[in-house]
């Protein structure tokens, strides 16, 4: 008779919300990426990627890495419009570094 492995209970937090609140790179502004401002979002993450000491890439690419990683895991069962102001966060993160 075969034995079926008994699977571990599952973890009620998520590891991406772990990631999101310890980062090790930026210290972020509690709750910014509830705002409705994309420009409140974009100059929130710059004033934490400039002000960090802990990071191994420039202030633009870390700002820009914890957008992509909300976006992609944190953010992933956002709804359409949420996902809009994030992307449009994106948008004004490029401007204020002049990356357009």
């Amino acid at each position: 008779m075969a034995r079926t492995a008994k699977s571990k209970p599952r973890a009620t937090k998520k590891w991406s919300a772990a990631a999101s609140r310890h980062s090790d790179a930026l210290d972020l502004e509690g709750g910014i990426f509830k705002s409705r401002d994309p420009g409140k979002i974009a100059q929130s993450l710059k004033r934490s990627a400039e002000r960090s000491k802990r990071r191994k890439a420039s202030p633009f690419q870390s700002a820009m890495s914890m957008l992509n990683f909300f976006i992609n895991r944190a953010g992933r069962n956002l709804p359409a419009s949420r996902k809009r102001v994030l992307a449009r966060a994106k948008d004004e993160l490029r401007r204020l570094y002049d990356r357009e």
